[in-house]
């Protein structure tokens, strides 16, 4: 059975709708996370409920939407970063600008780190991201500007270690991420070694684990 948004193309009035209703999610969302209701973003669109219904068919329908948007924005700053021509610089923006996406989208924050509400998004996700992750790390430590042990599940827990810093600060300074963002990119540095990394790096199942791991 089709859903809503697949039966068939939308009237201009019905289309503009629908992209007022996408509009007012990714506020509602952002601003409030996932425990923001379809009434929610209905009084932000200015429609009625029913109109968003109609629309979507629940609100699992439409953070789907607002989550493949989202992917897509950090697959094609991925993509962009592996045609840049110094690899060091597009490891650094990729982690940059991903890390900045959380940290202004608490609806995506929570959907990647609480993936018991969402883990088929979040391991479809990873499938398209990992091998981009993967490449881009490849880069800089053929360049020889990351040191050699680092894994791309490494970069995985850095950007979660970073996470919790945007959570534990946000509402005291929403940039006090920055900070410790820099000290992780410089850690990956060779000259900041001082030994072999301790023990093997997390398996793509132990990383999702860890997503699951539940936090306050």
């Amino acid at each position: 059975m089709a859903s809503p948004d697949t039966a068939k193309p939308l009237r201009a009035d019905a289309e503009r709708n629908r992209q007022r209703i996408l509009e007012a999610a990714r506020v509602v969302f952002s601003e409030r996370g996932l425990g923001a209701t379809l009434d929610d973003v209905a009084a932000e669109a200015g429609v009625g409920v029913g109109t968003v219904y109609r629309r979507f068919a629940d609100k699992d329908a439409l953070l789907d939407q607002l989550f493949d948007e989202r992917i897509e924005e950090i697959v094609a700053i991925a993509d962009e970063q592996l045609a840049a021509p110094d690899a060091w610089v597009a490891l650094c923006t990729f982690l940059e600008c991903s890390v900045a996406l959380q940290a202004e989208d608490r609806g995506l924050r929570e959907l990647i780190h609480h993936p018991e509400r969402g883990l088929d998004r979040v391991r479809s996700a990873r499938e398209r991201l990992a091998p981009r992750v993967d490449r881009l790390l490849q880069r800089a430590q053929r360049d020889g500007a990351v040191r050699s042990d680092v894994k791309h599940t490494d970069i995985g827990m850095l950007t979660l270690m970073l996470v919790t810093a945007i959570q534990s600060t946000e509402a005291i300074r929403p940039d006090a991420w920055r900070r410790p963002l820099a000290l992780a990119i410089d850690s990956l540095r060779p000259a900041a070694a001082t030994g072999p990394l301790p023990g093997p790096a997390l398996t793509v199942d132990e990383f999702d684990d860890a997503l699951r791991t539940p936090r306050s």
